[in-house]
């Protein structure tokens, strides 16, 4: 059976106008909140990640939806054939107990090119909690045209499991740091969908962690395929900032201590500690933190949210995890459009 929704958040999920409001019949960008009790708990986040819901230009989110609807509808729509336009309401359903909830700016932008509204019933960032591991949370409310919702049911469907089975993901790793009073970040990678890393990206901020460089512009990352043809570390690194010059960070890759120190020496800003084991991660970090207390140390390569927490050290300032998009489980949402009731 459907649960109401509960204004119960966790760390790392956010308000998407305020970080005070009260959610109303009062539309709001992207959607309509019908919750009615007045929302008084501050959120544990800070700054632009407690605005992500308003870091996607709305021309990015017009532009992607209609891309998803183009590849899943490129031409005829037989089946709209058999339902027409008559309006229809549709509930949208959560049957994965304890999902935080993610992807909504993109859910409604499919909604919104196919000419129908979505109200929703839990909040961006919120947590959906089940009664029971069988039951189903009604999360919102889809109206509009009958073949209309269908060409966007199942676009929209994807997106808004795929971010919340990320953004779960990331919740639980960022409780597990912050429960273990770690002072660093957990962080995503570039080991994304292809075509699919802005709602990767996004649902990892919703969740509570670094979404990491987006891109290869966005941050100069020396791996060892570009020291190998470089000739050496030092090398890789001169050249590099010759072209990105103050404003990139330069990380580098290294497979040892004393690759880390020539990095560092070189002017690498980031040490990248890749498929290290755990203690041998907090030896090299505190050897490299001792001569270069400026330099950030990142652990990456065959981390996992069992064994994160033996990473933690007040020497690392990041942990990266491919898993976070890599295998992540999705969050199970299905929309059923309501029978419709005929008196007499």
């Amino acid at each position: 059976m459907a649960t109401n929704p509960e204004s119960g958040s966790a760390g790392g999920l956010f308000l998407l106008k305020h970080r005070l409001c009260v959610l109303t019949s009062v539309p709001l960008q992207l959607g309509v909140y019908r919750h009615r009790e007045p929302l008084t708990q501050v959120c544990s986040m800070s700054g632009l990640k407690a605005q992500a819901l308003h870091s996607i230009p709305p021309y990015t989110l017009t532009r992607l939806a209609r891309e998803w609807l183009a590849e899943d509808t490129p031409n005829f729509d037989p089946a709209g054939v058999c339902v027409g336009s008559e309006e229809v309401e549709a509930k949208l359903l959560c049957k994965t107990p304890h999902t935080v909830l993610a992807g909504s700016p993109f859910f409604t932008a499919v909604f919104t090119e196919v000419g129908c509204t979505v109200d929703w019933i839990y909040q961006e960032g919120a947590v959906i909690i089940s009664p029971g591991p069988d039951a189903v949370t009604l999360t919102g409310v889809v109206r509009g045209p009958a073949r209309c919702l269908l060409l966007g049911e199942r676009p929209a469907l994807n997106c808004l499991s795929r971010a919340s089975g990320i953004a779960t993901r990331c919740s639980q790793l960022n409780l597990m740091a912050t429960s273990a009073g770690w002072h660093g970040e957990v962080a995503g990678t570039r080991k994304t969908t292809p075509g699919f890393r802005l709602v990767e990206k996004y649902a990892m901020l919703v969740g509570g962690t670094s979404m990491h460089r987006q891109d290869l512009s966005g941050m100069v990352m020396l791996k060892d395929n570009h020291i190998w043809a470089s000739g050496s570390i030092t090398e890789a690194v001169t050249v590099a900032r010759s072209v990105c010059g103050f404003s990139s960070k330069i990380e580098v890759e290294c497979r040892s201590t004393v690759e880390g120190r020539e990095a560092a020496a070189a002017g690498a800003d980031i040490v990248m500690l890749d498929n290290f084991q755990p203690q041998e991660v907090h030896v090299a970090a505190r050897e490299l933190k001792n001569e270069f207390p400026a330099l950030q140390i990142e652990a990456s390569g065959g981390v996992t949210p069992e064994n994160l927490a033996l990473y933690f050290s007040s020497h690392v300032d990041i942990i990266s995890l491919g898993c976070i998009t890599q295998g992540c489980p999705v969050a199970d949402f299905s929309l059923k459009v309501q029978k419709p009731v005929f008196s007499g």
